[in-house]
């Protein structure tokens, strides 16, 4: 199978590379790193060090921290304390999985077995925090609130599945013995749970497979609702990346191609055309502002949400009332979230090779030419 390329890349800080690297880099583009060579140095390893650090006990890593940069000794005395957390370990923004990437480009290069036995422990986490129905909440061993529920959010669930395929397969970097065919075997079982648990999930309106929401309720499967902005909806964004899973699988079933299928269906019909998102300014200053404007030559795009009533397009803010437009919401929720995307346009050419291939009798007529 290859490698997802839906998934967007973690967002991260800046932070100060020693003296003698001969360029700073963000921890963006350290975590991101595939060079060989890179993980030959001795940048590649205190960066490294640093993600060990960071680990809790749980085998898992929080989100949204710059873990690379050179820390003051007290500094590092408060990240030796929060080991023992066990609330904050976490799929969410890309975090674990991008560790252990890391972690896992670094005992390829280095056979130093501390990485390695740091990407078991955190092979461990990831399936302990699965549902017996297949899905993942976004933290845990401890969570409340909407973190209980199965996640698709960022891709927190797509990006473990995809982790555990390239895994399984011994990709570069999870070849040789960063693994055994034990660990492996549970990682095949916990994936099957997983595309189960996807099309378990999947929104169903009058017999017909749909999307899905962001969030599903971990005991009825139901959309489910998590911060005040975000409803439970028909969610293009994430559900574009669920089609791109289960259009990686080998030999689909029946219910996969009904579930791709009805999911191309849907974003044909909920694709809006004749319109362009337009960004002005820079963010945190004057001008900074973001809205639709009509375009008849615009390329397809989706809103991030659709409500369940009538499959409309809306944005929201944090007073959890929906609206159509971007303007009649404030300008912090209107430009601090991604209401609208063009991820499923990526679909379609490999829907076309995908139906013919798989399931040619009920393909479905889409276009992203076709004007709605």
């Amino acid at each position: 199978m290859k490698q997802n390329k839906l998934l967007p890349a973690m967002a991260c800080g800046l932070i100060a590379i020693a003296p003698a690297m001969a360029q700073q880099k963000s921890y963006k583009e350290i975590m991101n790193e595939t060079s060989r060579d890179f993980f030959t140095t001795e940048e590649a390893r205190r960066a490294g060090d640093m993600l060990l650090e960071y680990q809790r006990v749980t085998g898992g890593w929080p989100k949204n921290m710059d873990m690379t940069r050179h820390h003051t000794d007290s500094e590092l005395a408060q990240v030796r304390k929060d080991k023992a957390r066990r609330d904050d370990s976490t799929t969410d923004n890309g975090a674990t999985n991008t560790q252990m990437r890391y972690l896992a480009h670094l005992y390829s290069a280095t056979d130093d077995t501390k990485y390695r036995d740091s990407f078991r422990k955190a092979v461990e986490y990831l399936l302990s925090g699965q549902y017996d129905n297949g899905g993942w909440p976004q933290f845990w061993p401890e969570k409340s609130g909407y973190r209980v529920h199965i996640t698709y959010n960022d891709n927190a669930m797509a990006n473990t599945l995809n982790l555990f395929d390239e895994i399984m397969a011994g990709r570069y970097p999870f070849s040789g013995d960063i693994t055994d065919s034990a660990l492996r075997e549970k990682l095949a079982v916990s994936y099957r749970k997983g595309i189960d648990c996807i099309l378990a999930t999947q929104i169903v309106i009058d017999g017909e497979p749909t999307v899905w929401c962001q969030q599903h309720d971990r005991k009825t499967l139901r959309p489910a609702k998590a911060r005040a902005y975000e409803l439970p909806s028909f969610c293009s964004s994430e559900s574009a990346v669920l089609v791109d899973i289960l259009m990686r699988q080998p030999n689909p079933d029946e219910r996969i191609k009904r579930a791709v299928h009805g999911a191309m269906k849907w974003f044909d019909e909920h694709k809006l055309t004749g319109v362009r998102l337009v960004r002005t300014g820079k963010k945190g200053k004057p001008g900074h502002d973001t809205r639709l404007v009509s375009d008849p030559n615009a390329h397809p795009i989706w809103a991030r949400f659709y409500d369940l009533e009538e499959g409309r397009p809306y944005v929201c803010d944090r007073d959890g009332v929906p609206k159509r437009r971007l303007e009649e919401i404030g300008h912090e929720r209107r430009n601090g979230y991604s209401w609208y995307n063009n991820r499923p346009a990526a679909l379609y050419a490999r829907y076309a090779k995908w139906a013919a291939r798989h399931d040619p009798e009920r393909k479905v007529a889409v276009s992203l030419d076709k004007k709605l």
